[in-house]
């Protein structure tokens, strides 16, 4: 207990965030600051003739303006079909005159070498938007600050070099070995960036409201040493799980964060989808299976921001974070677009201090062609560049030239979540409408006949995110447990990759992402993995949402018409990479490779 931090409370001060040097790995706790970084400081000396650094002057860049035609922010209406808005001409000029190196945006700053933590003038929005917008009501003296990332599998990355030691089977002790906590269902970026390096990926068990605070007290309060050291890191999507489509609420988060601070567990929070929060889903879903509306109250308002919209949307972990123990990842990717590669890391200034420092020796910075467009974007008018174009463009033709400015970038969230609701609205009632089997038989020496009705599908719709997350009731298929060609009774996993591979002959042609792929370890994916799909309603066209889910409802009942286990086998052969029941269970977990999820 930490009687300071305790009394500065009681006396109405914020206690500055803890001390966590010792939970970083030993590689980052011997790193030191560039050098040469830190020199770059002295570039912006005004009239200083650079004769130290390696780098080329402005003039012998191939680019004198980097232009595009950018979406309106009020493109996507908040609630209800939006029309196309014309678009507004952006570019970033060669050269701009503007001293302060916080508002400058050109080219002959965003393509020289720069600084790690990212382009000075996104750098400086980005922060205004995290401390001032997003996460106003910072629980700590001080706040928190930022770093530019190259999206949040980078950050990702990065955040486990910093705190975590590999270690190897047969050469570490196992004393030694470090561990990662995460849902039982859960995104693959902590599988991949954590097996590598020894980790033990310990999963922990959820309810309907998300992941449970007593089963995360129950796993670290009886950690078993024999599997390694108790876990000090937490990997988490709160806001729009991956794959689930859970929102958890700030009352879940505040008991998942004492439990965290009681065992000294660090909290990776990836937030790539929390402005996709859908307040109509419980209503809608009501609506959709005739139940009654559900009489829910409305949220507590927490935050103190300029914008109803982000002031409707459920807290960050940072919103409870006293200790600085919260990492947040946030990302470009699903609001700009994945390739971009643009997001950025938040935490208290000592951990960022250090991410910095990986950052120099590895990445250096994201992509300034990148970082000045979407700066350019997301701040506003750069006179330069308005000139430069209008001379560029014959007289009367130009296009009107603005940026978003923030005001603009929350309306562009706003319009996003709108969208992407209606998308999810439409997928599920197309799905609710063959959530059963229903079969009619009669009998011929009577009138009556006999109805049977099969739930065939499980599902709670999402309250955010991108995803519709299903279980198959693969229990109640014809086949199951029946005989195979191989001598092997047809379980689960074996249905379950042949509902995949049928799904995608035609009539059919949909693709959807097995739970193989977001089972946390062996034993779930064994368990119950197979049983579950993840449906994307955001990847497809306006026009493919419900020709697509349609087609996937018709597929899952032909389907259960299949009495034959040699064509059970025959679309299990046809499984990519599958060589044997032995190996498609791996081979269902290495799915994300290809599908890029």
């Amino acid at each position: 207990m930490d009687t300071s931090a305790d009394a500065l409370r009681s006396s109405g001060e914020k206690p500055p965030p803890l001390d966590l040097s010792h939970h970083f790995s030993e590689v980052t706790k011997r790193r030191m600051p560039s050098e040469m970084k830190r020199a770059y400081n002295l570039f912006a000396i005004p009239g200083i003739m650079n004769l130290a650094g390696g780098l080329p002057n402005a003039q012998f860049f191939p680019f004198d303006t980097l232009e595009a035609q950018a979406a309106n922010p009020e493109r996507w209406t908040p609630s209800s079909d939006g029309s196309a808005v014309p678009a507004t001409h952006i570019a970033v000029p060669k050269a701009s005159s503007e001293p302060d190196v916080m508002k400058r945006i050109d080219l002959s700053t965003a393509l020289q070498y720069g600084q790690a933590q990212g382009y000075p003038p996104l750098l400086s929005w980005v922060r205004q938007f995290t401390r001032e917008v997003l996460h106003p009501d910072f629980a700590y003296k001080g706040g928190p600050d930022v770093a530019m990332s190259c999206g949040s599998t980078d950050a990702f990355a990065k955040v486990l070099h910093l705190f975590v030691n590999a270690w190897t089977e047969g050469i570490n002790d196992v004393s030694e070995r470090p561990g990662l906590l995460c849902d039982k269902f859960v995104y693959g970026i902590p599988l991949s960036e954590g097996l590598p390096r020894g980790m033990n990926i310990v999963p922990v068990n959820s309810d309907d409201s998300g992941m449970s605070p007593d089963a995360l007290e129950d796993v670290l309060a009886n950690w078993d040493s024999s599997r390694g050291k108790r876990p000090h890191l937490m990997y988490t999507i709160t806001l729009g799980h991956n794959p689930t489509g859970k929102v958890v609420s700030l009352e879940r988060k505040k008991e998942i964060y004492a439990v965290c601070s009681k065992y000294h567990v660090l909290i990776i929070e990836d937030e790539p989808y929390w402005y996709l929060q859908f307040p109509s889903a419980a209503a809608e879903e009501a609506k959709s299976r005739g139940f009654q509306e559900p009489n829910t109250l409305p949220r507590e308002i927490t935050s103190t921001t300029p914008y109803p919209f982000l002031n409707s949307l459920t807290p960050s972990f940072l919103k409870v974070d006293t200790d600085g123990r919260v990492i947040r990842l946030d990302t470009f990717s699903k609001t700009v677009s994945p390739g971009c590669r643009l997001g950025w890391v938040t935490a208290q200034p000592s951990i960022i201090e250090r991410y910095i420092r990986i950052t120099e020796t590895s990445t250096q910075q994201p992509s300034g062609f990148v970082q000045s467009l979407v700066a350019e974007l997301v701040i506003g008018p750069q006179p330069e560049a308005q000139a430069a174009f209008a001379r560029a463009t014959l007289a009367g033709t130009a296009s009107k030239f603005s940026g978003w400015q923030m005001d603009g970038w929350v309306r562009w969230l706003e319009g996003l979540r709108g969208s992407y609701e209606r998308r999810m609205v439409r997928m599920c009632q197309a799905i609710d409408t063959g959530i059963h089997e229903i079969k009619t038989s009669s009998s011929i020496s009577s009138d009556w006949g006999v109805v049977t009705k099969t739930k065939l599908i499980d599902y709670t719709w999402p309250r955010g995110g991108m995803f519709v997350w299903l279980r198959i009731n693969f229990e109640s298929h014809p086949l199951w447990n029946a005989p195979s060609t191989t001598n092997r009774p047809i379980d689960g996993l074996t249905l379950s990759t042949a509902l995949l591979m049928f799904l995608t002959k035609k009539p059919y042609l949909v693709l959807v992402a097995p739970g193989s792929m977001f089972s946390s370890n062996p034993e779930i994916r064994a368990g119950s993995g197979w049983a579950y799909y993840r449906l994307c309603f955001a990847a497809e066209t306006d026009e493919n949402v419900d020709a697509s889910s349609q087609k996937f409802v018709e597929g899952v009942h032909k389907f259960w018409r299949i009495k034959s286990a040699g064509e059970i086998q025959k679309l299990v052969d046809s499984f990519p990479h599958a060589s044997g029941v032995e190996s498609l269970a791996d081979s269902m977990a290495q799915m994300g490779t290809w599908l890029g999820c």
